[in-house]
C-alpha cells in the first residue's frame, strides 16, 4: 500500500516536472544543506581542489610569463616565488596559501606586485570558501534529523471509550534521557475526497484536534505518554461507521516538535 508519509518520518513525495529549477540556486546554501551526504562531500572536496588548482595554474603562469622558470639555477635572478619549478610546485604553493599552512621552502618576494595581489586575492576568497563550505558542514551536522530515531509512536491506534467519550488514542514516547523541550503534537488526517461543487482533491489535510484547544497539545515528554483525539461533531470521524473505518482508504499523520535539549536544535518526528 502506497503511504504518504513512510513509518520512518520520511514523506512519499517526489517532486517531477520541476521547471523553473534555478529557483534552487537563488538560495544555494539551503540546497547544499539539503543535498545527500555523498553530494555533499563531493561538492566539499570539488569546492577546495578547484580552488587550489584555479590559482596554482595563475601562480604557473606568473612564473611563466616573468621567466622565471628560465632562470632556475640562477642566484643572481629574484622570481616571483622562490623554489617554484614547475606547475607541480605552484599547485603546493596555491594549497600553503590558502590553508595558511606556513611558507617554508617556496616563499614569495617581494619585488612581485603582481604576486603580491594575487595572495591577496586568493588569502581573502579562500576565506570565504572556507566559510561557507564549513558553514554547510556544521548546520548539516547539526541538524537533529536523527534525533526523531528515539520518538517512538505505537505501531497501532485504537478506537475505545475514555470517559464515557468515543476517542481515537495512540501512544509516543521518548527513549532518551535528554528531553524534548517545548514538545508540541499535531495530527493531519490525509484522505481524498469531493466538494459539493464537484471537485475532487486527491490528498486533503484535514486536522484532528488533539488537545489544542486545552493546552494537551504541549507535552511533558518524559515518560510514555497516551495522545486522544475525541470524536466529537468536529471530528472527521463523526459520521463514518465501524465498518466504513475498516473500508476507507486514508491515512493519519501526527508530527511531534520540540527543541532538542541537549543541542538546542528544533527536531521533528513523524
Amino acid at each position: 500500500r502506497q503511504r504518504y508519509v513512510e513509518k520512518d518520518g520520511k514523506c512519499n513525495v517526489q517532486h517531477g516536472n520541476v521547471r523553473e529549477t534555478y529557483r534552487y540556486l537563488t538560495d544555494i546554501f539551503t540546497t547544499l544543506v539539503d543535498l545527500k551526504w555523498r553530494f555533499s562531500l563531493l561538492i566539499f572536496i570539488l569546492a577546495y581542489a578547484l580552488t587550489w588548482l584555479f590559482f596554482g595554474l595563475i601562480w604557473w603562469v606568473i612564473a611563466y610569463s616573468r621567466g622565471d622558470l628560465e632562470h632556475l639555477g640562477d642566484h643572481s635572478w629574484t622570481p616571483c616565488v622562490n623554489n617554484l619549478n614547475g606547475f607541480v610546485s605552484a599547485f603546493l604553493f596555491s594549497i600553503e596559501t590558502e590553508t595558511t599552512i606556513g611558507y617554508g621552502h617556496r616563499v614569495i618576494t617581494e619585488k612581485c606586485p603582481e604576486g603580491i595581489v594575487l595572495l591577496l586575492l586568493q588569502a581573502i576568497l579562500g576565506s570565504m570558501v572556507n566559510a561557507f563550505m564549513v558553514g554547510c558542514m556544521f548546520v548539516k551536522i547539526s541538524q537533529p534529523n536523527k534525533r526523531a530515531e528515539t520518538l517512538v509512536f505505537s505501531s497501532h491506534a485504537v478506537v475505545s471509550l475514555r470517559d464515557d467519550r468515543l476517542c481515537l488514542m495512540f501512544r509516543v514516547g521518548d527513549l532518551r534521557d535528554s528531553h524534548i523541550v517545548e514538545a508540541s503534537i499535531r495530527a493531519k488526517l490525509i484522505q481524498s475526497k469531493q466538494t459539493q461543487e464537484g471537485e475532487f482533491i486527491p490528498l486533503d489535510q484535514t486536522d484532528l484536534s488533539v488537545g489544542f484547544e486545552t493546552g494537551d497539545d504541549r507535552l511533558f515528554l518524559v515518560s510514555p505518554l497516551i495522545i486522544s483525539h475525541e470524536i466529537d461533531e468536529r471530528s472527521p470521524f463523526w459520521d463514518v461507521s465501524r465498518g466504513q473505518l475498516e473500508r476507507d482508504d486514508f491515512e493519519i499523520v501526527v508530527i511531534l516538535e520540540g527543541m532538542v535539549e541537549a543541542t538546542g536544535k528544533r527536531g521533528r518526528g513523524r
